[in-house]
């Protein structure tokens, strides 16, 4: 007998296209005695509805294999390479996006913004941004010009816009090898930004700020990183960081970038 179906499912044949990468994550000596698309489908309904591991129904498979499965989804060999979760947001999503609007998959063409989300009591990193008024961590991303993810970074909130950029700069380079031209807000504003920028990705750095609209307005072309931020915010568990480590917040948003290619294009 098949299990429930629930609103965060994807279907078999949109799971069919990341198959073969997820299957990778272990040696199959023997046969496999779980569906990995009631496994896929169990970690989006933790995502989507904010429950806790425990509180996974119980037609799905057992939470001790739900997690392990997230976990060597998640993780990051030892050479030093993407997880499998941002490999299938890259190679599948991608191709998508590829395939809708005919464009590459490294984009010349980015928008950073940040983004600081309160903490649980279950998260162990955690700092405070005295800017917003917020104790928990920052989310900083880097999006096409159809709000796609390119890089994405996860540190505690205390770490500026600007510093957090450079070191989501740093740590994707080779994703950003062909960007020409970052656009962020007057946060990002200095000099010394725009050299470490132009340093590591070769990009020049355009401001949009609102004090020069005179009226107001949404900000050109700066709409669409915060569509971004709000496809995030349809994931309950995204409202708040309830991960212990930084690196699990930031594969439950490759997840959620993933789920919404998958489902949409």
């Amino acid at each position: 007998m098949g299990r429930k179906y629930y609103p965060s499912d994807i279907s078999r044949e949109q799971f069919d296209q990341v198959r073969p990468l997820l299957e990778s994550s272990r040696k199959r000596t023997n046969p496999r005695k779980v569906d990995l698309y009631d496994i896929f489908c169990a970690i989006l309904y933790l995502l989507k509805n904010a429950a806790t591991w425990r509180a996974l129904p119980s037609d799905f498979p057992p939470v001790s294999t739900v997690r392990y499965y997230f976990d060597g989804w998640a993780r990051i060999p030892d050479d030093g390479h993407m997880s499998l979760l941002d490999q299938a947001l890259k190679k599948c999503g991608g191709a998508r996006a590829q395939e809708k609007w005919a464009a590459a998959p490294l984009t010349s063409f980015c928008i950073v913004d940040a983004q600081s989300v309160k903490n649980t009591d279950t998260a162990r990193h955690k700092g405070y941004d005295a800017g917003k008024k917020v104790s928990g961590i920052k989310r900083h991303i880097a999006v096409d010009t159809q709000g796609l993810p390119h890089a994405i970074l996860v540190t505690t909130a205390e770490v500026n816009d600007r510093n957090g950029a450079l070191l989501m700069f740093l740590a994707h380079d080779d994703r950003l090898a062909q960007v020409k031209q970052v656009l962020v807000d007057g946060a990002y504003t200095g000099e010394r930004f725009e050299d470490l920028t132009y340093q590591t990705l070769g990009a020049k750095v355009q401001v949009a700020k609102r004090n020069e609209l005179h009226t107001f307005a949404v900000i050109p072309q700066r709409w669409v990183v915060e569509r971004s931020f709000a496809w995030l915010e349809k994931c309950r568990r995204l409202w708040k960081n309830c991960e212990r480590k930084l690196h699990t917040s930031e594969q439950f948003i490759v997840l959620a970038f993933l789920a919404l290619l998958l489902k949409r294009y």
